[in-house]
């Protein structure tokens, strides 16, 4: 079984790195919050109101 040259573990390396940068920034910036969840959040911290 022929071994990998070293510039091919590094290449390989590139675009696995490149591959998961870009499935991260797509994640981070296709993510929409409803708004069901921010008008929930506000009854939320209407409701646990601390009286000091």
């Amino acid at each position: 079984m022929p071994q990998m040259a070293p510039i091919s573990w590094l290449l390989l390396f590139i675009v696995f790195f490149i591959s998961f940068i870009i499935f991260n920034i797509m994640n981070y910036y296709c993510y929409f919050p409803s708004l069901s969840s921010q008008q929930q959040l506000k009854k939320m911290s209407k409701i646990m109101n601390w009286k000091w």
